[in-house]
């Protein structure tokens, strides 16, 4: 009776490692491919409300309405839906902002939730909708030490690491919300980093997206 009462409780906890270990997937749909994205565990209120804007279909045919090389690739903007080629867009939300949850690193691919600059919102809410794709450039240790340095922060071994394989934005780090990273489909954000921009790195044609929610 103990053994199965002890392999009963083994599995109740694999169980709910399990369940607790369990990740949303969304697909990014654009003309240049799809790209998809795992959502943080450990940054729920965004990755709640990125999976409430998807079942709304609230992304469907906004465009990454900035695009800079070797930095990020930015899109989310409602405004976007129904933009005039010489409109500037960058300023459009929900109609709210969302509680910081700063943490994870600007490794290459990760998505990041963008905001106003701390002159504007010193708190560094969210922006309720628009989302950053990172591509960003090498990094070394010099590059990771100064920002520890300037930041007060520590990286650890794995994320040095990670740093150096993949590349990234490290000075974004500790400013900005990670809540997810690509998966699949890095190379789709290579492409659209380079296409040709106009003015505030608007892309001369439009890139537009549907999302849709992956079960995994």
């Amino acid at each position: 009776m103990i053994h199965f009462r002890l392999l009963f409780l083994a599995l109740t906890l694999i169980v709910v490692s399990c369940q607790r270990d369990k990740h949303t997937f969304a697909v990014i749909t654009t003309g240049f491919g799809d790209i998809t994205i795992k959502l943080y565990n450990t940054t729920p209120r965004h990755r709640d409300n990125f999976i409430k804007l998807v079942k709304e279909e609230f992304y469907d045919y906004t465009m990454f309405h900035r695009v800079v090389p070797d930095f990020v690739v930015q899109g989310g903007d409602p405004k976007s839906k129904n933009a005039h080629p010489l409109d500037l867009l960058g300023d459009g939300d929900p109609g709210y902002l969302l509680e910081p949850e700063i943490g994870a690193i600007h490794i290459r691919g990760a998505v990041g939730a963008a905001r106003k600059d701390d002159t504007q919102n010193p708190e560094r809410k969210s922006n309720g909708s628009q989302f950053y794709l990172v591509w960003g450039a090498g990094v070394d240790d010099a590059t990771l030490d100064m920002w520890e340095q300037k930041k007060g922060i520590k990286y650890t071994p794995e994320q040095r690491q990670l740093y150096k394989e993949k590349g990234g934005l490290p000075y974004l780090d500790m400013d900005y919300t990670v809540f997810g990273e690509i998966v699949e489909g890095l190379d789709i954000v290579e492409k659209m980093e380079q296409v040709p921009r106009g003015r505030n790195d608007r892309p001369t044609d439009d890139i537009r997206m549907k999302i849709r929610l992956l079960e995994k």
